[in-house]
């Protein structure tokens, strides 16, 4: 399975307001910490707004926050806003199949139990957990908010 940039850019926005509550954030924030184009992270807080995710507010001094506690923000249901309909291959969309195995495929039907496994998962991570470890999290993106650059770190 591959998320999409988006739902992955999604993810970071709303770790981040994690990290930052109650304060508000601007998109800026977002784009500098995470080196993301700003129009894609204008889309995303205003999908997440609508979607109740975060709460926004306009104006000079404007931005956005979390609309609800990070432990009430289950991951699952970001990745269904932000993914859409998950069809791993045609035959998960009855409109657009043209596979006449529809039906008896045992594959189709292996992915699509996978599809929900992968779901299950998330549904059981809320951005509290993902933001967890605040201080190391907060420690990594502080010279990040400040313009430094910062060497590629090797994961770990």
């Amino acid at each position: 399975m591959k998320l999409t940039a988006y739902s992955n850019y999604a993810l970071r926005t709303l770790q981040l307001a994690a990290l930052k509550a109650p304060d508000l954030i601007r998109v800026d924030d977002v784009v500098r910490v995470h080196g993301l184009a700003r129009p894609h992270i204008v889309k995303i807080v205003h999908e997440l707004g609508k979607a109740g995710f975060l709460e926004t507010q306009r104006g000079r001094g404007g931005g956005f926050r979390l609309a609800r506690p990070a432990q009430d923000v289950i991951i699952g249901d970001v990745i269904r806003l932000t993914e859409g309909p998950m069809e791993l291959v045609e035959c998960f969309n009855p409109d657009s199949n043209t596979c006449p195995l529809i039906g008896i495929c045992k594959l189709s039907r292996a992915l699509q139990a996978a599809t929900r496994a992968f779901l299950q998962v998330l549904d059981q991570l809320t951005l509290d957990q993902i933001a967890a470890n605040r201080d190391q999290l907060l420690a990594r993106i502080a010279p990040l908010e400040q313009g430094i650059v910062m060497p590629a770190r090797a994961a770990k």
